[in-house]
């Protein structure tokens, strides 16, 4: 199986892109169309808060530093 991906459009915080996957052994192709949402920092920890966790801490993803966050939660007692 081959598969590409690629973006279609980018409007932040919204990123759609096309997966498609070409099946070697007859040929046939099937495409994935989907979109992401990225929240920022103060989005995920206000929703983790409302769902009953306390952030204990928020790191940086190791290998990409300030595009990444790591967030250490805790469910509230």
């Amino acid at each position: 199986m081959a598969q590409r991906r690629e973006v279609t459009d980018v409007s932040l915080p919204l990123v759609s892109f096309r997966s498609t996957y070409t099946f070697l052994a007859d040929g046939a192709v099937v495409t994935s169309d989907s979109t992401l949402r990225f929240r920022d920092r103060g989005e995920v920890e206000t929703s983790l808060v409302a769902n009953g966790f306390r952030v204990l801490e928020v790191r940086d993803a190791p290998d990409r530093p300030g595009r990444e966050f790591v967030f250490v939660a805790q469910r509230a007692t």
